[in-house]
């Protein structure tokens, strides 16, 4: 009986047919698991073949593993790198980059890339993975699974849990491997307790526990003494703070964009200037401290973009991510109230999304972070001013990205690899990510930029399926994703 279990429950739980998702769990760590249940002797021999052999799927975890990336077009742009290329992996690291073919050791296991680009992992500085408490919605490890389906070898997850993540406790919790994670996980702590905006939490102990920003997301920090306070603690030890820029009090029962579509709908608009002043006015007191660090998180309006760009002209630490939903769709996308189109910051105007363009384009732009916000059905299936905010975006980021801004905008691909990158590295100092240098983590996002393919959000690896793009014609796959060296994703 426990023989059958363990057979079944990896294909069920970790994959697909013709998608196949990588249990994280070493045979010595699934072997011990069976001695100490009482396994007799014949039966963990019986189990080591079943399950090292479970359709090639468990990567054999050996001392020394190594594997060789062959013939792809490696794109990366922190390195300045566009050209065919073997990726030789050892031990969680980048051993060797050279031309195809010139390569001077052995791998345990090829991959071939031909026809393929091999990039660094993608790193999403946005998601919410829900945990602690709405496993309902997703879980760390059922999100992280949708994160490696979309690429993503490394999550940064925001803290409005319930409990809020505002103790190194938390932070500690988040990363630990009952979690289940199949991907890296980087906290985000709350800057003050229980996100109220009040009373700043510890940042040094929250840093010195393995958050790599702290954010009151979902709530902005309105209160300017609280503000500068924030920026001021941070900037002395080099701590990124992330802003959910919206002034509530100019908010308050909106459930959409300001616009034409809100009349006709009647429903209350929020405002531009909602976005715009708390963005100004942060880039402001950003500029007191030296050393400040500001992210200004799911950026979508132009003239919050003025504000990131009169930051950056000052040299101020001041940086920006948008989302795919703010440079595909605009407020005219809601139709007749479908709530699958209801996010915070919303869906903007035409011109907005065109000044977004532009700001990807141009360099304003540091990082596209997807802002994943699973939701159950019985929160979203109801009236358009009582649904919740947020969709689901991991699994649809580089397809949108490839689809709207290389096919559709002709940004290029090493711009959009960037995006999802070196940018988000360089934003948090996730120091040895988002580059395949020697010596950098492992972390790998194999993907084919001709493949077109539908999105079907039935089939989705997060446990929520609350999309706009469910049924979306897409150009650009992932077709495999590495995270230390390991395949933990791999369509076939």
């Amino acid at each position: 009986m426990e023989c059958r279990y363990a057979w079944r429950f990896w294909p069920r739980r970790w994959g697909r047919q013709d998608e196949k998702l990588i249990s994280p769990q070493s045979d010595t760590e699934i072997l011990l698991q069976f001695y100490f249940a009482g396994w007799s002797s014949l039966w963990r021999r019986v189990s080591l073949v079943m399950i090292v052999g479970w359709e090639g799927d468990l990567n054999p975890r050996k001392e020394n593993y190594s594997l060789l990336v062959k013939g792809g077009r490696l794109i990366d742009p922190a390195a300045k790198i566009d050209a065919t290329m073997d990726v030789l992996l050892r031990d969680g690291q980048v051993a060797e980059i050279a031309p195809p073919g010139k390569t001077r050791a052995t791998a345990h296991e090829k991959f071939d890339a031909r026809g393929l680009v091999v990039a660094p992992g993608f790193i999403d500085l946005h998601v919410h993975l829900r945990e602690p408490g709405q496993g309902y919605k997703e879980t760390i490890a059922t999100g992280t699974a949708a994160a490696a389906a979309g690429g993503f070898t490394s999550v940064c997850c925001m803290p409005n849990t319930q409990p809020v993540v505002d103790s190194p406790e938390w932070v500690t919790w988040l990363q630990q491997p009952e979690r289940g994670a199949v991907v890296n996980v980087f906290p985000i702590a709350a800057a003050t307790h229980a996100s109220k905006g009040a009373v700043l939490t510890d940042f040094r102990a929250l840093q010195r526990a393995g958050a790599v920003g702290v954010s009151d997301d979902g709530k902005p920090i309105l209160n300017d003494s609280v503000m500068r306070e924030t920026l001021r603690l941070s900037s002395e030890i080099n701590l990124p703070v992330i802003q959910h820029a919206e002034d509530t009090r100019m908010t308050d029962r909106c459930s959409m964009n300001d616009g034409p579509t809100a009349f006709r709908l009647g429903l209350r608009g929020m405002k531009a200037a909602a976005e715009a002043a708390v963005v100004e006015r942060d880039v402001q007191l950003a500029q007191q401290f030296t050393g400040a660090r500001l992210h200004v998180a799911h950026l979508s309006t132009a003239d919050a973009l003025k504000a990131v760009r009169r930051g950056k002209r000052s040299k101020s630490g001041v940086t920006c991510e948008v989302t795919p939903h703010h440079f595909v769709l605009t407020d005219a996308d809601v139709g007749e109230y479908d709530s699958n189109y209801k996010m915070n910051p919303p869906l903007r105007s035409d011109s907005d999304r065109e000044a977004i363009m532009v700001a990807l384009g141009d360099g304003t732009v540091d990082a596209i972070a997807t802002d994943h916000a699973p939701h159950a059905p019985h929160e979203k299936i109801i009236e358009f001013e009582r649904a919740a905010f947020g969709i689901t975006g991991l699994e649809t980021a580089l397809g949108l990205a490839i689809t709207h801004l290389h096919r559709g905008q002709k940004i290029s691909l090493s711009r959009i690899v960037e995006l999802l990158t070196s940018g988000p590295a360089r934003v948090f100092s996730l120091r040895g990510r988002g580059t395949l240098i020697r010596g950098s983590h492992a972390d790998v996002t194999i993907f084919d930029p001709q493949k077109r393919w539908t999105f079907d959000a039935a089939k989705s690896h997060s446990r929520s399926q609350n999309t706009p793009f469910g049924g979306a014609q897409l150009t650009g796959k992932v077709v495999a994703t590495i995270v230390s060296g390991r395949v933990v994703y791999r369509t076939e």
